[in-house]
């Protein structure tokens, strides 16, 4: 019964892949004055403190890049503009948003064989919560309702944390703003392969939370029509679901599921954002 009732609500959304001051007091004046017998502070020594000020502040950037220009950067750039539209405006013809994530796709294999680095970026910029926006779904789907399915119509929040040991991953399903499900577990990123296998290990249903197997989760997507069915099969013999992480930023995020689909993801700050 329960599955029943979880494959109902979390239809077309289970899951992807197995488918997100210290204030000082205010002092006195002081009246008397002080003069100071140091000598001046030369221009060499005033620059070297400059640096020290710089070296030891405090960084006030969130996701910072680290990885070195490239270049298929200026192509990257073209795909991702087509994206942000997409994610922002939900106007993009979903034929060209499917070709800017396949592009974008081979270019940052390439970028990141180029430069190991952008991967650290993918994970570090991985960090928050992302809403589905758009998912070609994978191909049983497909084959299914015989199209391919685009901007994604309610409202799917995963969330990742890479603070935790192990990782975690939140995949939660919203009527409106009101949770209906929410699958949470732990998750492991390989940097060479950009490659995140994950396990739902509890699912809150309503508020009420239930301790699942892994291959239970893989059912619940499988029988949704989003998950795969390969991922039942991996399930069984030990192997876990996974996506195969394309780009993350400061705003999308992009990937492609274990069953073959392809995805787009908007930031939000909080689950209560659009």
């Amino acid at each position: 019964m329960i599955m029943r009732t979880v494959a109902t609500l979390t239809f077309l959304a289970a899951s992807f892949g197995g488918v997100l001051a210290f204030v000082p007091e205010k002092s006195q004046p002081v009246s008397r004055s002080v003069t100071s017998t140091a000598p001046p502070a030369s221009s060499t020594s005033l620059r070297i403190f400059d640096e020290l000020l710089k070296n030891f502040a405090p960084d006030t950037t969130t996701n910072k890049r680290t990885s070195a220009p490239t270049e298929y950067d200026g192509q990257i750039s073209e795909c991702i503009a087509i994206l942000n539209s997409a994610a922002e405006t939900k106007s993009e013809d979903p034929e060209a948003v499917v070709t800017a994530l396949e592009e974008l796709e081979q270019l940052m294999r390439k970028k990141c064989k180029a430069d190991a680095s952008a991967a650290q970026d993918v994970l570090a910029n991985l960090n928050g919560s992302w809403r589905l926006v758009f998912t070609t779904g994978t191909k049983t789907t497909q084959d299914r309702i015989k199209k391919t399915v685009n901007y994604f119509p309610i409202k799917a929040v995963q969330s990742f944390d890479t603070s935790t040991d192990p990782y975690g991953i939140e995949n939660g399903i919203y009527a409106g703003n009101f949770e209906l499900v929410k699958f949470s577990g732990p998750f492991d990123f390989d940097l060479v392969k950009r490659k995140l296998e994950f396990d739902f290990t509890k699912i809150a249903l309503l508020g009420f939370e239930i301790q699942i197997k892994s291959e239970d989760a893989a059912k619940i997507g499988a029988s949704t029509g989003l998950g795969s069915e390969s991922n039942v099969k991996n399930s069984e013999r030990g192997k876990r679901p996974f996506f195969n992480w394309i780009s993350a930023d400061e705003t999308i995020a992009t990937a492609r599921g274990g069953g073959g689909g392809l995805a787009l993801w908007k930031r939000i700050e909080e689950e209560g954002q659009v």
